[in-house]
């Protein structure tokens, strides 16, 4: 099937939770006042692309007659997504249950801090036979698959299923993505297993995505301290080059580059490598770019050095980010075109108060680019 035959843009698997998050960024402890949304990383990446009339999947698993599942529901398709996934029975005040999420945004000098409330979390059992892999990929056809390190490491059945969407996506030629979303709370006790895991969808992945957290803890790659304050853009660069060594399936790797000044400004950059990647012209585009491009390791360097931007929450640059790039790639864009709309989704998605981006076009994520904040009447 050729790509663009494809049904589906793009496929993830998740488990779908629901997020509170007090009015006005004040600390969880001392509000009354919550707002509820639906939340996940992977539906957070699959709005993106959704939201700019791309066709996009999501798999997951619900609880029969919730009616938080029925929000859930609701709420991804007011975002275009398309869902697939079992309902299985609750059993009882004590059984299977939508995971919840806490979230203080910060402000100030007061850090962000997630809660995550997972017991009993349906998810948890999600296995490739819950869905109908054999007509998602051969009937209907999936361009792209999306994968995170959050739901490879909830449980050891959702680990076997992202193994077999990911070789099941590579055998029917689809672009393999993997956020490795390393997370030492889910590793716990697990390292030698997960690893082996990570490594092995990683191996036969196009796009890897993370921060240096997440490519030395989840991979064990070599790279600059983790959580360091400041940005050593060739220590960036030396982590990637370990990594395509490493790897030498993957096409696009993507690092984030962050520095935080306090919870509301950040300083907010990005670095592409591609493989056999060539000088990228964005000029006919009409562009402007602050991007270097150097060839390194049998691909191309691209950089955006990194922008103050404001901060209104934070959790969900990064997915937005991975949303703005795969739409890059599937859109035909020249890798450092990729990286310049993957910067801009980010900036624009930690400026809102949800942790999911839609945009109204493509204009929007351009101008945010440039740096053209400038009413349009």
């Amino acid at each position: 099937m050729k790509p663009q035959e494809a049904q589906w843009d793009l496929v993830v698997p998740t488990s779908i939770g629901l997020r509170l998050t007090p009015e006005n960024r004040q600390p969880v402890e001392h509000s009354s006042r919550f707002m509820i949304q639906a939340t996940s990383a992977e539906s957070n990446v699959a709005t993106v692309l959704a939201g700019l009339g791309m066709r996009a999947k999501v798999l997951t698993k619900f609880v029969a007659g919730s009616p938080l599942a029925a929000f859930i529901r609701s709420d991804l398709r007011a975002r275009g997504l398309d869902v697939e996934g079992p309902e299985v029975a609750q059993g009882g005040p004590w059984g299977y249950r939508h995971q919840f999420n806490i979230v203080d945004s910060g402000f100030g000098t007061r850090g962000p801090r997630v809660w995550n409330d997972r017991s009993g979390e349906v998810g948890l059992t999600m296995e490739a036979h819950d869905f109908n892999l054999p007509r998602l990929f051969t009937k209907d056809g999936v361009r792209a698959l999306h994968l995170s390190g959050l739901v490879v490491a909830l449980s050891e059945q959702t680990a076997e299923l992202c193994v077999d969407l990911a070789h099941t996506a590579k055998k029917h030629g689809s672009i393999v993505s993997f956020d490795l979303n390393y997370r030492a709370s889910f590793w716990s006790g697990r390292d030698r297993q997960l690893r082996e895991v990570f490594r092995e969808i990683a191996r036969i992945s196009d796009v890897l995505f993370g921060n240096e957290e997440d490519f030395q803890l989840a991979l064990g790659i070599a790279g600059p301290e983790v959580g360091g304050r400041d940005l050593d853009a060739d220590a960036f660069a030396e982590m990637i080059g370990h990594i395509a060594t490493d790897y030498p399936r993957a096409t696009y790797i993507v690092t984030t580059l962050r520095k935080v000044l306090n919870a509301n400004q950040h300083h907010w950059g990005m670095m592409l490598w591609c493989r056999n990647a060539g000088t990228a012209d964005t000029a006919s585009a009409g562009l402007g770019t602050d991007s270097r491009d150097t060839s390194r390791n049998g691909g191309s360097f691209f950089e955006v050095t990194p922008r103050e931007i404001e901060i209104l929450d934070r959790i969900g640059g990064g997915d937005a980010s991975i949303g703005g790039l795969l739409y890059g790639i599937l859109s035909g864009y020249s890798p450092e075109q990729c990286l310049q709309f993957a910067w801009a989704c980010g900036s624009l998605a930690v400026a809102t108060p949800q942790d999911y981006l839609l945009v109204a076009d493509e204009a929007q994520v351009w101008a945010a680019w440039e740096g053209n904040a400038r009413v349009q009447r």
